[in-house]
């Protein structure tokens, strides 16, 4: 795509759909650094992490409240990995069909400008995710 135009039957200009590729491609990498933290946390081990040489000596408070920090950090690099799955989920969407992406896969209109820059990875507009989320909580 060499033109800043849109492309025939795209929703996005090329400017456009390349300044989306980027905010992505941004995320994932943000997304990977998190998860190589999170990844240095959770292979020390508790001894380790501590400076003690054994948990034996430890008293239970304080193993609980590493263990619960432990915990913590697992759960945030499993958010970061569902967070990437979408991102290269999206990554693919544009690079198979870049005159579709950033349309709403439910209802087929484009996704507004304003919300594809916050999360570049969505895969419908505001209205459809709303509805979503309250037929869930029906």
């Amino acid at each position: 795509m060499a033109n800043d135009q849109n492309t025939a039957g795209s929703a996005w200009s090329t400017a456009e759909l390349q300044h989306f590729e980027q905010r992505l491609v941004d995320e994932r990498k943000r997304a990977l650094e998190q998860m190589g933290q999170f990844g240095a946390e959770l292979s020390t081990s508790i001894e380790a992490a501590t400076g003690e040489l054994t948990t034996w000596r430890y008293h239970m408070a304080d193993l609980a409240t590493e263990t619960f920090e432990r915990e913590q950090a697992f759960l945030m690099a499993s958010r970061e990995g569902q967070l990437l799955y979408h991102i290269d989920n999206a990554l693919r969407r544009l690079y198979a069909s870049p005159e579709t992406f950033g349309v709403c896969e439910q209802c087929g209109r484009r996704i507004a400008y304003e919300r594809l820059d916050t999360i570049p990875y969505v895969p419908r507009c505001v209205d459809c995710k709303q509805d979503w989320e309250n037929s869930i909580a029906s």
